[in-house]
This record gives C-alpha cells, structure tokens and sequence, in this order.
C-alpha cells in the first residue's frame, strides 16, 4: 500500500497510536551489536567505544571448539591461490562444546571479556550451537564421544540423511542440514554435557545466548526421532526443567533467542513460548525497500511474524545475509543505516545491528578478510549512536509511523516526546510530513537541520539517504 494523501496517514496513524499504546508495557529498549567474527581480545579492547555508542548487549561469535579448516588459515572466505587461507563458518562446526577455539580466543579471553563488559555495563550474548557437528564428524574431540556413550549416540537416527523437504518437521528437526550431522538433542546424555558448557559460559559472565539453527531443534509438538523419547531440549536450554540433577543456572536474567528462520510450518509461535526470535521476514521486507527507496507503509508498519513483536530480534540484514548468498552485502552503508534508524526508532523488537568487515565495500564484500579484526566504523556513526540513544529515550512511548512524499520519507514518532525521520531515496527531500510532535522548532543534533512543527505538521528537508533525531523540549 502507497500514502498519497497525508489526511489518510493521518487516520492510519492514530489508530496504531492506539493500539501501541495498549502493549506499551512490552516494549524493549535494548540494542544488539553483532560483533561478527571479532576476536574475543577485540571486543573486550573496543567495550568502551561499544557502550558509548548506545549498545546494551554484545553478540560473539560461536566460542565452542571447532574443526580446524584450511590448517588453520584466519582469513574471512579464501579463494584457491589467496596467500592466506580460511573460511568464517569454521566456528560454526563443533568439535565439542568446551569454550575456546583458534579464531577468536581460549577460556581466558573470554572471562576477561566479560569482566570488560561488566565494567562498561554492558551484556554479553553468546552464538551456540547444539543443532550440529563439523561436517567432518570424525573430527569430534574424544571427551564429546565419552560423554554421549559413543560416537554413534551422538547422532539423531536421520542425523545423515540431507534435508529435502524444508516444511517436513521430522526432516527438518533430525537430518543433516547442508552436510551438517544432525545431534540428538534429545539425549539426556548430550543435554547434559551442553549444559555444563552453558553453565560455564554464564559462570564467565555470558548474559544470553543466540541459538543457531534454532528451527531444526524440535519442538514438544514436534515427530520424535525413533532414538529420542521427548522433544524436551527447548525445556532444558530454558531452565524449565534439570537433566540428570542439572539445571541452567540464572534463567530468568538471561536474554535468549533462536534464529528461527521463517518459511512454511516454522511453529513461530511455539517457539516463542520459550525464546525471542528472528523477524527474517521483516529484514528481508526492509531490504526490499531500500532497494527501492520506497516506505510502503502497509508492508513495514507490520513485522511479518505471528510471535508478539516484544519477543522479536530485528535486523536490517543478518551475517548469513551478508555471507551466504550476499543477499544484503550490496546495499550501501547509507542504506544499511537508513534501515537501522528505522527499527531501532520503533518501539518493539531488539534491534541488532551487524558489524561489516573492516574495509569492506560494494565491490569487495570480504574487507581486509581476516578474522579477528573490529569491523567497519559504522557502528559508531553518528547517526546510529544518536539512534540507539533516542530508543533509550523513548522506552515506554507507544509508536506511530507516517510517510511522504510518495513513500520516500518516513517518520517514526513515540508519542509526543520524540520522533526520527529518514530519507529512503539517494535525492533530496523537502517534505511536509503529519507529525505527533508539539508545534516548535526542533534542531537535528547530528546534522543540525531544522525543522518546524505546526498544526500537525512536520516541516524541513532531509538529505540524501539521511537520518534525523528530534526531541521535544
């Protein structure tokens, strides 16, 4: 749906004023960074820089013991003859769930890590992965085997049998994902040796934990492998209920999420019974949009996903979407932001912003392509700490959006004591906009534009692919 007439923007947004302020309760104001294949000694040297930018929580990388590829080359993704080796997706194959791996750091690292982040107030979430092992299974470490009473009880009965048909659960919850070996999860034996890992992780200050491949872990509603009894991993990982005397310590301080990844019978809203989820569907909407410079407020006033949008993790793009199929990696750093400034000015979901390699460019996705290195400075522009700084601002204020200009601006107002403004298009923009804010002057902080609200009406001009912040007094 296109606004063209700003007395129907007007009737649309009073309504979602009303509804937002009924939920008001469930918003969030936390940001994520996804400090994407950062080492552990780097993100704890740059928390400082991470908190003056308006970030509640740090996201690692997958910090486990992992399959050593490519002798132990530390670049990005190589290409046969690049003078340095490696792939990023290494530490997204177990060998064992112990912390520590040659990418990113040992035990040590990443307790004085989180020291660095308790220092700074900051919250540390943790990428995990039970789903899986390496695609080379044999190179699991011998205490994972011991553990599980052998090699072969690690594994689900269709553990190496290739997903074919996605929406098919019992396909989806037990079989080999892209060469991956499916782990049953359900073994107590297993789920005991994780948790001990868990356990270790929030013992060395970890304060949530991104579940990867969350959607191939069943659910109690879920067909049972013929090796597992109960689908009760999600019930364990959750704290709901021990295994073998063990339980996950400080549930209820813990922010966990899975990457529930949307398509047909995903079961968003009994995974979200118990744990935030990915609004994929709304970044892949977004993206869209930006492609077009175009805010339809019909698709993105929406998030795409039946769970309730307090229990919703936002992104503008993901690092699957920037890696896999560099679905996202050509969108301009401009139009990554513009996109940020938009969730992250609403009122719900948890806004996570994903840190682009370092030198990276629209022609050279890899950067400077070695892991470990801080990534781009984007995450501390101006305009996205100005951002994350107005959804702290703003917390409890229900959301209204409006649009001009033929879908090029957008605004996002909370209540009548702020709103954000951006500029979709690559063109300037002079725009008269229905606003909720009180009439005055207002003056952008980052950029310094002005602009004047008057009877309902938002006034200014707005560059190019920009963003602008406007308190009221």
């Amino acid at each position: 749906m296109k606004l063209t007439k700003l007395g129907f923007g007007l009737a649309t947004a009073t309504l979602m004023l009303s509804g937002a302020t009924a939920s008001a309760q469930t918003t969030q104001d936390e940001t994520i960074l996804h400090a994407w294949t950062w080492s552990l000694d780097t993100i704890a040297a740059n928390m400082k820089l991470i908190a003056e930018s308006g970030y509640d929580f740090v996201q690692t990388s997958p910090v486990q013991r992992c399959f050593v590829g490519e002798d132990g080359g530390m670049a990005l993704f190589s290409e046969p003859g690049d003078s340095v080796r490696g792939k990023w997706y290494y530490y997204y194959q177990p060998t064992d769930w112990k912390i520590g791996n040659y990418m990113l750091g040992d035990r040590d690292d990443f307790k004085a890590m989180c020291d660095s982040a308790y220092k700074y107030g900051v919250k540390v979430i943790v990428d995990v992965l039970p789903n899986h092992t390496a695609v080379d299974h044999t190179a699991v470490l011998p205490d994972l085997d011991a553990a599980v009473g052998g090699h072969e009880n690690l594994f689900h009965a269709n553990g190496f049998t290739p997903i074919r048909k996605w929406d098919d659960r019992m396909e989806c919850t037990t079989g080999q994902m892209g060469g991956l070996p499916d782990v049953n999860t359900e073994n107590p034996d297993f789920q005991y040796y994780y948790l001990q890992y868990v356990n270790d992780l929030i013992n060395l200050g970890a304060r949530g934990f991104r579940y990867d491949t969350a959607k191939h872990i069943g659910l109690p509603s879920d067909p049972l492998d013929p090796k597992s009894e109960r689908n009760n991993f999600w019930d364990v990982a959750t704290g709901r209920e021990a295994v073998k005397g063990l339980s996950l310590l400080m549930p209820d301080s813990l922010f966990i999420y899975g990457e529930v990844l949307q398509g047909r019978n995903t079961k968003e809203e009994e995974y979200a019974e118990y744990m935030g989820l990915v609004a994929s569907s709304y970044g892949h909407v977004l993206r869209d949009a930006l492609e077009k410079g175009n805010f339809d407020l019909g698709r993105l006033t929406d998030w795409h996903n039946p769970a309730d949008p307090s229990k919703l993790v936002t992104w503008v793009e993901s690092h699957d979407t920037y890696c896999n199929a560099h679905e996202s990696a050509h969108l301009t750093d401009d139009q990554i932001r513009a996109g940020w400034v938009l969730i992250t000015s609403r009122a719900n979901g948890r806004p996570l912003f994903y840190s682009r390699p370092a030198g990276s460019t629209r022609q050279n996705y890899w950067g400077d392509n070695r892991i470990g290195h801080r990534g781009n400075d984007e995450f501390f522009h101006p305009e996205v700490v100005a951002v994350n700084n107005f959804r702290h601002a703003m917390s409890g204020e229900p959301e209204v959006l409006f649009t001009a200009n033929d879908g090029a601006v957008v605004e996002v107002a909370r209540g009548h004591k702020g709103a954000s403004l951006i500029n979709f298009t690559d063109k300037k923009q002079k725009v008269k906009i229905v606003t909720a804010l009180p009439d005055g002057k207002y003056t952008d902080g980052v950029h310094g534009n002005d602009f004047t609200a008057a009877g309902g009406m938002l006034t200014g001009t707005l560059e190019p692919l920009s963003s602008y912040i406007l308190y009221s007094k």
